[in-house]
This record gives C-alpha cells, structure tokens and sequence, in this order.
C-alpha cells in the first residue's frame, strides 16, 4: 500500500492503532470467557458445559447446581470483578503519576487496609463485614496521608513513592508485631484475609465489587482524556486545558476507592494492580487509554492466578500467592531496566 501525504499517513496509523486496541480487547474478553468457563466448569469434579449452562439459567440440575451456583459461581464472579477494579485502579495510578511503580501494591496504600484488617481481626476481635468496613476507611486515610506528606508545590510520583515505601515499611512493622502476639485463632483468620483470596466467596460479596466499579470506574473512564494527556507532562497538560490538580484529585480518589472495595472483601491481592497497567502497555504498544485493557488484564490475572493455585500446583493456594509469585521477578526486573536505562525512583 502507497501512502500519497502526510494525511495518508496519519489516517494509516490511526487505524492501525485502533485495529491493534479492538484485536488486544477482543483477546481479552475471550481468555476471560474462557478463564470463567474453566471455574464454572472444573472443581472436585468435572461439570458439563450444557450442565453449566442450565445451572446458570436457573434449573435444578443434580449434582451440579449447588457446586455450580453456590461454589464456582461466586469464586468467579468475585475474581472477575476484583481484577477489573485492581486493574483499572493501579494502572490509574500508574498514569496520573507517570511511573510503573506508583502502584497501590508498591506505595503502601494497600498495606493501610491490611493493617487495619490485622489489628480489627487480632486486637477488636471483629469478623465479617465489620473488618472490611476497617479496612476501606484505613486505606482511604493511608492514601490521604501518603499524598499529603508527598504534597509540595504539587505532587512528584518520585516522591509520593518513595513516601509511601517508607509508610509501607511501617505497617508492614505493624502488621508483624500484631501477628507475633495472636492467637491461634485470630493469625489463621488474619494470615488467610492478608493472603488475598477468593475461597468461600459468596455471590452476596460481589455487590459492593460491583457498585464501587459503577461508580469510582465511572468516575476514572469520565477523566480517561485528562489522564493521557497527563503522560505528557503537567506543563503540556496544562496547556491543553487540564486542571491538573482537579484531576489528580478525582483520580486519586476514585482509585482508592475501587481498589479499597476489593479488597475489602478478597484482601489484598499482590501485585495485580501493580502487573495489570504495564501488561497492557505492552499489548497496545502504548497507544490510546489503558484504563479498560489494564482492568480486563486484571481479570485475567487473578481468574488465571485462582484457576493454577487450586489446580495446576501441588496443594492449593490462594490466589494472592499465585500473584505474587508473578509480580515480585517482575518488580525487580522493572527495577534494574530503569536503572540501566538512566531512569529513577
């Protein structure tokens, strides 16, 4: 194909970009159908798809509707909503403040929530709804404070991350001591929330998943314009009509909020946040808005995370293990490629 002008070639690499974006969100959407399938599908026993299927219509299929509708529905549903919103709300994150590493993972602000998790379980002796309700509010105020001692004429990602390192080491000093003096009874409840998992999900947990998506991913996708333009400085943004603080305001809270929900209710799942921004980057070859791919990569980590733990490794982990065990090599690996590259903190 001969491009004629400049025109040509730029109408060329719009589409080329857009026909990329629509082939990388169609891969997904299908690897998450699949990855769900799989759930519905397998557990102790193996379920037939056309038993599934009468399951999830409604019919009381022997043998398969209470393992179908009461076990693998919930874990699926419930890992389907958590990654999109450990998704979207880390690669938020990652773009408002121009680092891959300005994850919620890797800045403490998902170290507020378990910390409150742990001293609500070990010293208030609280279960259920109570310690998710701990925790959101602790990790909403651990992100206000990260953001307010990093705040100087404007907030820095290097700064802001490396304040929130340094708050991470503390709660992770916290959570440490408060397990040191539990109970047996307690540090069993407090390891499995801080292991992040979907075991036991019940449907009913999925709601606030859910309303908090509609909401606080609403809320991202309405500034998905103000954050690309965000990646090109605050002095560029500005110009092009941004009210950059206004922005990182809403973003800033929106994100907290999303991911504050999930994981209150599966605890925090490592690094899925922190993985799923810079997977899709790739995918897209940096092109358009991450949000979506970002929350949809998201998905796929933690069905595919929760589908290898319980089946595919000797004995059965929760996912956050899984997750983890992905994300730490990549971490380091991320680290030293900046490092060489002349990149910083």
């Amino acid at each position: 194909m001969t491009l004629s002008s400049p025109i040509d070639i730029v109408i060329h690499g719009r589409r080329s970009r857009a026909g990329r974006r629509r082939m990388v969100i169609v891969l997904l959407l299908g690897l998450i159908v699949a990855l769900v399938a799989m759930t519905l599908m397998l557990g102790q026993n193996y379920t037939a798809p056309g038993d599934v299927l009468r399951v999830l219509l409604g019919q009381d299929v022997t043998g398969a509707a209470f393992a179908v509708g009461q076990l693998r529905l919930p874990r699926a549903v419930l890992s389907l909503l958590a990654g999109l919103s450990f998704g979207m709300g880390g690669a938020a994150f990652q773009i408002m403040l121009r680092n891959p590493l300005a994850s919620p993972d890797i800045i403490g602000i998902n170290l507020g929530a378990s910390a409150a998790a742990v001293f609500a379980i070990v010293i208030l002796q609280l279960n259920g709804p109570a310690v998710s309700i701990f925790a959101v509010t602790a990790e909403l105020g651990v992100a206000l404070a990260i953001y307010a001692l990093s705040f100087r004429n404007g907030v820095a990602g290097t700064r802001l991350i490396l304040v929130g390192i340094g708050v991470a080491a503390m709660l992770e000093s916290f959570i440490a001591y408060t397990l040191s003096r539990a109970p047996a009874w307690n540090l069993q409840e407090a390891m499995r929330w801080l292991s992040g998992s979907v075991n036991g999900a019940q449907i009913g947990q999925a709601v606030p998943v859910l309303l908090a998506l509609a909401v606080f991913g609403g809320l991202l996708l309405s500034r998905a314009r103000d954050l690309d333009t965000l990646k090109l400085g605050d002095d560029t943004a500005a110009a092009l009509g941004t009210n950059i603080a206004l922005t990182r305001v809403i973003v800033m809270v929106a994100a907290v909020g999303i991911i504050a929900v999930a994981t209150a209710v599966t605890g925090p799942i490592s690094f899925v946040a922190f993985l799923s921004g810079s997977i899709a980057a790739r995918m897209l070859g940096g092109n358009g808005s991450l949000l979506i791919p970002s929350a949809l990569v998201g998905a796929v980590l933690v069905l595919l995370g929760d589908y290898v733990g319980q089946f595919l490794l000797p004995g059965r982990y929760p996912v956050g293990v899984v997750t983890g065990a992905l994300g730490a090599p990549y971490l380091i690996y991320l680290i030293i490629r900046l490092n060489r590259s002349g990149g910083s903190l």
